[in-house]
């Protein structure tokens, strides 16, 4: 049930335990990834914030550092503007940006205004480069920013070499280049495990839809085997009771006698077959045992009712077959049996053997009809088709070919130990 309600889910619709599992949080990050150039505004926005508010920042005073001493100059102010009104375009260009915000931040060195920290800018957008490329380029990228920035403040700024803001322009591109690395690497593995997931979810898919195809193809081959059999069956007796009905109405009541049972046997095989289908909230199905060669003696009775000799003879010694073995081998002996009636003509003789050899049991139905109809396979029907299906699921071979002299033969060898122990769907 849980199945028929994910199926009827429209595809792309997220499910009810996703949307009640959605935080604000993700609310708000789903609007900005949706809105790129709105969230980039608001950063470049908060960067120049920050960047004004560093710049009033002395780094030395009588008593250490002090707010509010002086302004920044203008040509900083302009310089740290444009930093960050260049972060806007991060996303579009990122290479771009960074080249432009780190001319910005030697320009801010050379110009002798250690307290304007437009290298801030750059560091973002070194982020961007390190989030968007590959962990070789943020390497190059990185060393080089920082090797640029670093040098230029050391050997052309006013503050002496071995000063502190020198340094931490180090720290600053290192973590830069290192945070972007971390986040590229971090959604790689988020996109790898949404990938597999949804390659597993199309797999599941693919495998739910073979199955169905699979038991619709075995439900219509059982029902072809119950429907075939017994409706050829019915149209004997019933011909054998119209022939003798006026001259020996005790033989036309006996003929009719085995209509009625091969009718009832049909109604209950199909009943079985079709009980299959119930949902589960349906009445439950019959929970007879499948057919199998432990019926073998009566499947023959009921042709020698109808008027075809068969002859039986078993080698098998007591071997316990697999329920979809068991079942397939049945349904051989059946359709092959009922090919005989149908096509070998009225004077045929059939011959079923069941054998036991090694690690196989071998299924064989000779006949020595003349084949007054078609011969088997050569119509519109699916009967050998149907044949070699089970056996191939199985992992068997089936031959079957005119005999020499005149008849037809099935050769069907089938594994003991078949490839699943009980047939999909089948009551063991």
């Amino acid at each position: 049930m849980r199945a028929d309600r994910d199926r009827s889910r429209v595809p792309g619709e997220p499910s009810r335990r996703t949307l009640h599992s959605v935080t604000p949080l993700d609310r708000i990050r789903q609007r900005l990834t949706v809105r790129p150039l709105a969230l980039d505004a608001a950063i470049a926005a908060g960067v120049l914030v920050c960047m004004v508010a560093g710049s009033f920042v002395v780094p030395r005073g009588a008593n250490g550092v002090a707010w509010g001493v002086r302004v920044p100059d203008p040509l900083a102010l302009v310089l740290m503007v444009l930093g960050a009104a260049a972060l806007v375009f991060r996303r579009r260009a990122p290479k771009t940006v960074l080249a432009f915000t780190g001319t910005l931040a030697v320009v801010e060195s050379v110009t002798g205004d250690p307290r304007a920290p437009v290298a801030m800018s750059a560091v973002v957008a070194l982020y961007t480069v390190a989030a968007t490329t590959d962990r070789t380029t943020t390497w190059r990228v990185g060393l080089l920013t920082m090797a640029v920035l670093t040098a230029t403040a050391m050997l052309a700024g006013p503050l002496p070499w071995y000063a502190q803001e020198n340094l931490a322009l180090v720290a600053w591109t290192g973590i830069g280049a290192t945070a972007g690395d971390a986040v590229r690497s971090r959604r790689a593995v988020v996109g790898a495990i949404r990938e597999r997931a949804e390659r597993a979810e199309r797999t599941r898919e693919e495998e739910a839809r073979r199955r169905v195809a699979e038991e619709r193809l075995r439900i219509a081959r059982d029902l072809h085997d119950v429907v075939a059999h017994h409706i050829a069956l019915v149209n004997v007796q019933a011909g054998v009771a119209a022939h003798v009905m006026d001259k020996r109405p005790d033989q036309a009541k006996e003929a009719l006698a085995h209509v009625r049972a091969a009718g009832r046997s049909a109604l209950e095989e199909l009943r079985a077959t079709v009980g299959l289908l119930r949902q589960s909230d349906d009445p439950e199905a019959p929970t007879e045992p499948a057919p199998g060669l432990d019926r073998l003696e009566d499947l023959a009775g009921t042709f020698r009712n109808a008027g075809l000799p068969v002859e039986v003879a078993r080698a098998d010694h007591g071997t316990d077959l697999p329920a979809a073995v068991d079942l397939a081998a049945y349904r051989i002996v059946q359709e092959a049996l009922t090919n005989v009636r149908k096509h070998a003509g009225t004077d045929a003789r059939a011959e079923v053997s069941v054998v036991r050899v090694g690690p196989h049991i071998e299924v064989s139905v000779l006949d020595d009809g003349a084949g007054a109809d078609a011969a088997p396979g050569t119509g519109g029907g699916h009967g050998l088709l149907g044949m070699r299906e089970r056996v191939g699921a199985l992992g068997g071979t089936l031959t079957t070919g005119p005999r020499y002299g005149g008849g037809f033969r099935v050769h069907a060898i089938l594994p003991v130990k078949g490839r699943t122990t009980t047939a999909p769907g089948e009551t063991a």
